[in-house]
């Protein structure tokens, strides 16, 4: 999918809005989202999506981290100023990492302008029902919000691990309910994440607001996954959820493999590599003698 101003983005191309998001699920457009952590991963994504994510994910595929949870507030700004020195066209969401906005809303407010400062153009936050006060202080200060209700990785410990939500009545109804609550309290979007197809159907024929899955099946109004899991470049197992466009591990560290070999075998760098000196400095440095050496106390 192209970007949803149109044109093929450049120094020139508008950068994507929320208005222009809405108009997509009216439209039954879909809307392409995926991460990015740094200025390589941001250029590579954003002329072909129209959201970057600039997620606390960043702890597990960049940062070595089992899960989200240590992530934190300036790890999180590290990692968005470095996307938003490209000049990004995508629409920016920065994630609100574990204890950013838990403990008050003017916690919240302040940990989610420091992002909008840094240029994001929105926030995420996990939770429902529980963080609704939170969501309606950022919107009171025209902080645009994306909820992100099912498998919520902040939770990973509560949920006793990544598993699949919302298979049982009672929590099927409640991300229902929370979804209705997020939309109601002013989230311009949500992601969906681990829960049924059909589950995320109901929610998004329900909303007004675009739903964005990862794991929730195919009629979202959108979908994210994490760049790094597109691109092959991840070790290990991978979630069902998941499609690799390209064994990008395999072949950057088969790359790199071809290149020691021409080190350790002489044939790098060649003469395409290299540098030559002009005639007249070659002619100088062909006669240059090296001084005598110094002595000192007769000894040299």
């Amino acid at each position: 999918m192209s970007h949803v101003s149109g044109p093929t983005p450049g120094a020139d191309a508008p950068r994507v809005t929320i208005p222009q998001l809405h108009r997509l699920k009216t439209e039954g457009r879909r809307i392409v989202m995926t991460t990015a952590y740094d200025a390589v991963t941001a250029r590579i994504a954003d002329p072909v999506v129209d959201m970057i994510l600039v997620g606390d994910s960043v702890g597990n595929v960049c940062l070595g981290f089992e899960n989200t949870l240590p992530v934190s507030m300036a790890m999180m700004s590290h990692h968005l100023e470095a996307v938003m020195r490209t000049n990004p066209r995508a629409l920016i969401v920065a994630d609100m990492p574990f204890l950013s906005f838990h403990l008050g809303a003017e916690d919240t407010v302040r940990n989610a302008g420091e992002f909008i400062r840094r240029g994001a153009a929105a926030v995420k936050l996990e939770g429902g029902a529980s963080r609704i006060d939170m969501v309606r202080a950022l919107v009171d200060c025209e902080i645009p919000v994306m909820g992100h209700l099912g498998l919520t990785p902040q939770s990973v410990n509560r949920m006793g691990g990544f598993k699949v939500q919302g298979r049982e009545a009672e929590q099927a109804t409640a991300i229902l309910d929370d979804a209705i609550a997020l939309q109601e309290a002013g989230c311009f979007s949500i992601v969906l994440e681990g829960i049924p197809a059909d589950l995320a159907a109901r929610v998004t024929d329900t909303l007004d607001i675009p739903t964005i899955g990862i794991g929730a099946g195919p009629t979202c109004s959108g979908q994210v996954l994490v760049l790094h899991d597109i691109l092959g470049l991840l070790e290990g197992h991978r979630a069902k959820f998941v499609r690799t466009y390209v064994e990008g591990y395999s072949v950057l560290q088969g790359a790199l493999g071809r290149w020691a070999g021409d080190v350790r075998a002489g044939a790098f760098p060649g003469e395409a590599e290299t540098y030559r000196l002009p005639e007249a400095a070659r002619d100088a440095v062909a006669s240059w003698q090296p001084p005598a050496k110094r002595t000192v106390g007769g000894v040299a």
